[in-house]
């Protein structure tokens, strides 16, 4: 299997090099060049597999050959061990026919360990073989940061510096990146948003000039195909458990930067019977306003209660949108450069396309707020702010109760106190692993929104360290 951009311009790779990059040079992300197609009979044999197994046999077609099953299923199996829960993500009935999928169970409390864990093991491996030193160059709405830092924080040949939104992140979040211990680690809390995070990093992959000689940048943003690769799984998983009873599942997904829903479409195209993709936003809503309006346009970021969805600038539609344009490259590359411009809007064909996918719903802090409350009052079951918009917008945009519906569930609501306190419930005790964590010291540089200046702090890091 060969990894080509969503903008035309840069070579096809392999999954080694895919791993180890991140942004194709030409600005485009990777995508796989054909999609593994899962049959019936496959579904049913799958159905009996633990989740180690099953993410093994659907992550092998991915890396085709470049790691040796020995050796990939052991990094899977140890990716996982770690996990609080024997079902790694386990299903939590709510009412009727709704759920929610926890997969907060590794050991940040997010989502993001499941690719994050495992990423951190391809590097260790392609990087032994090479005997290369990269820099991995990250930004961070909340959660990523914190588990690319315990997913990598032990790779031998890496050096993680990791840009946060100054005073932008909840203080669970901030202390969970900014008390990682270890030389290689590196956290920036940069005076912007995250969307100028993102960009800081963008930028800085696109002219890689500026590192010392030898390095090179690794992307663990979602914009690192591995990430992607990773979350497909969780899905068949879920959906597995329901396929005797029901012809199909249905899908409500807490997204910012379209990463994890885009994991679901993937695995939808590969034969897993979903019904509906859900995307719940916050009142950063630019992928509702195109869904439901056809305008794709920025506005100003605002900051809300499910901070890791405070994202205006959605990395990963990207590449949906070469789906959508039917490969065409130039318009793929057309349409996301020209959206600081004006507003993007696609034909009614191609429209019709994209809601036939998705549907969705924005989801503002007073209803995130109630949907908390109301969920805890009649089923005791406590969700996080980003879950809490996955299971409003499920209620909203549910168009067949007969089908299961699974919300995403992406985060501990230990990681987000103030949203359960302003909802007048109890905010629970953080894990024993992480009991001690208010009174761990931190480790945090406070940098200007300037590419320049990162770009210096990263260069003289790194000349100290060799």
């Amino acid at each position: 299997m060969k990894y080509i951009s969503t903008r035309g311009k840069s070579p096809a790779v392999t999954f080694e090099e895919v791993v180890l990059t991140g942004l194709a040079p030409d600005g485009g992300l990777y995508i796989p060049d054909s999609l593994p197609m899962v049959t019936p009979a496959q579904l049913q044999e799958w159905k009996k597999l633990s989740y180690s197994d099953l993410a093994f046999e659907i992550i092998r077609q991915f890396v085709d050959g470049a790691i040796p099953d020995a050796n990939l299923r052991k990094m899977i199996n140890d990716s996982y061990a770690g996990f609080s829960h024997p079902d790694v993500a386990p299903l939590v009935h709510l009412q009727k026919n709704d759920w929610v999928l926890e997969l907060y169970c590794g050991p940040t409390l997010a989502f993001k360990d499941f690719a994050l864990q495992l990423l951190g093991r391809l590097l260790d491996f392609f990087l032994e073989k090479r005997q290369q030193h990269v820099a991995i160059l990250g930004a961070t709405s909340g959660d990523t940061g914190s588990a690319a830092l315990e997913g990598c924080k032990h790779c031998r040949f890496v050096d993680l510096f990791i840009l946060h939104p100054h005073n932008r992140v909840s203080e669970v979040q901030r202390r969970q990146m900014t008390t990682v211990e270890g030389d290689n680690v590196n956290n920036l809390a940069i005076e912007g948003n995250f969307d100028d995070c993102q960009q800081i990093v963008k930028q800085a992959f696109a002219d890689q000039s500026f590192l010392p000689a030898g390095y090179q940048l690794v992307a663990v943003n979602s914009i690192n195909w591995a990430r992607i690769m990773a979350q497909i799984v969780y899905y068949f998983y879920a959906a597995l458990k329901f396929l005797d009873k029901a012809e199909a599942v249905s899908f409500s997904v807490p997204t910012g930067n379209f990463g994890d829903i885009y994991a679901g479409y993937l695995a939808k195209k590969m034969g897993l019977p979903i019904r509906q993709l859900i995307i719940a936003t916050n009142r950063n809503d630019i992928l509702h306003r195109f869904i439901s309006s056809n305008s794709y346009s920025l506005s100003t970021l605002q900051p809300s209660l499910s901070p890791s969805m405070d994202i205006m600038v959605s990395s990963n539609f990207e590449r949906f949108l070469y789906d959508l344009f039917k490969g065409d490259t130039q318009r793929v590359a057309s349409f996301v450069t020209g959206l600081g411009k004006n507003a993007q809007q696609v034909s009614d064909e191609e429209w019709a396309f994209a809601r036939a996918h998705f549907a969705s719903r924005a989801v503002d802090d007073v209803a995130t707020i109630a949907t908390i409350q109301e969920v805890y009052k009649r089923t005791g079951f406590l969700l996080d702010p980003h879950t809490a918009t996955g299971v409003k917008a499920a209620e909203v945009c549910n168009t067949d109760s007969s089908i299961p519906m699974i919300t995403l569930g992406t985060a501990h609501p230990a990681k987000f106190g103030a949203a359960i306190e302003q909802a007048g419930l109890e905010v629970p005790a953080l894990p024993a692993h992480m009991s001690d964590l208010f009174s761990r010291k931190e480790r945090y540089s406070v940098l200007a929104n300037d590419l320049a200046t990162v770009k210096a702090y990263v260069v003289e890091t790194l000349k100290k360290r060799r």
